[in-house]
């Protein structure tokens, strides 16, 4: 038994770097200004498509991402963990995509790349924190969701059902769903494995369209260029909006009815410290305090 896995990624901006140039005019992330990371939580994701992919000897697992050109890097290091393709959906009518328009882009693409058994990503991303996207392709496809998944312990595609672990408050539970599924992982699901070597020496020089014409665009010769026409895997694949026959209405800033406000990195500073014995008294004293200033109940 082998599976068509659909993984969607994300590049996204290190919010651990955020400064006055964060925000664009148009309310939206100015990611130029910003180091560009791989979202920590669809490594997880991956991470889970890896293991069935490990489990299934044939299985196959396909990265999904959007964004400019140098977003192809996250295909290239889902390639060098073990992932088997990618496609970059890349226009300038995605740009300024909220969640309902982004996840009508990847519903798009998806339809396009047909055959799936599992499709699978972060619960969200950090420059957004919605954990809305995923569930919106499912809605979008007319899919089974599961959420917050911590592990996915069995496939039975004969019978079409997939058992995983998901984390709730208070506690784990074990649901059961039909395939083909959508599925989020959570940031407290095991880590993405490391890159394989063999896998970074094969994949190297995969780069997508956009990242050639970077490089050529001075007149420069592309380096190595015989190896794109011999091998086919290292032309990372780029679609538009044609290419997904997707709306233009429903598309980038046209297809968002959310706009951000603002973004600020706020950094918590103590003003002042309080040593507390531990007697009942301390204890009971802090109590009435928090519920006074509100911080509890």
């Amino acid at each position: 038994m082998s599976l068509k896995i659909v993984v969607l990624a994300k590049q996204v901006p290190d919010t651990r770097n955020v400064g006055k140039d964060a925000m664009t005019a148009e309310g939206t992330v100015n990611r130029a200004a910003l180091p560009a990371i791989f979202n920590p939580e669809d490594l997880n994701a991956l991470e889970q498509a890896l293991r069935l992919k490990d489990q299934y000897p044939g299985s196959t697992i396909t990265i999904l991402t959007m964004g400019p050109g140098r977003a192809a890097e996250v295909i290239r290091e889902g390639l060098y963990r073990g992932a088997d393709n990618g496609y970059l959906l890349t226009d300038r009518a995605f740009a300024g995509a909220d969640t309902l328009a982004t996840s009508y882009a990847l519903a798009t693409a998806i339809r396009k790349i047909k055959e799936f058994d599992v499709i699978i990503g972060g619960r969200q991303a950090i420059d957004g924190d919605t954990a809305q996207v995923g569930p919106q392709v499912a809605e979008k496809l007319g899919l089974t969701q599961i959420t917050y998944a911590e592990e996915i312990l069995n496939v039975d595609k004969e019978k079409g059902r997939i058992t995983v672990k998901r984390h709730i408050d208070g506690g784990v539970e074990t649901v059961e769903g039909p395939l083909p599924i959508v599925i989020t992982v959570n940031g407290s699901a095991a880590p993405c494995r490391p890159r394989n070597a063999k896998l970074v020496q094969k994949y190297k020089r995969a780069l997508g369209a956009q990242e050639k014409a970077a490089i050529t665009k001075d007149g420069e010769a592309l380096p190595y260029a015989d190896l794109y026409e011999k091998y086919s895997y290292l032309n990372i694949i780029e679609w538009n909006v044609a290419d997904v026959q997707g709306d233009l209405a429903q598309c980038g800033l046209s297809g968002s009815p959310t706009k951000v406000k603002a973004i600020q990195n706020i950094v918590f500073q103590a003003k002042e410290s309080k040593t507390l014995s531990g007697s009942d008294k301390d204890v009971e004293d802090l109590i009435v305090e928090l519920l006074a200033n509100h911080t509890i109940g």
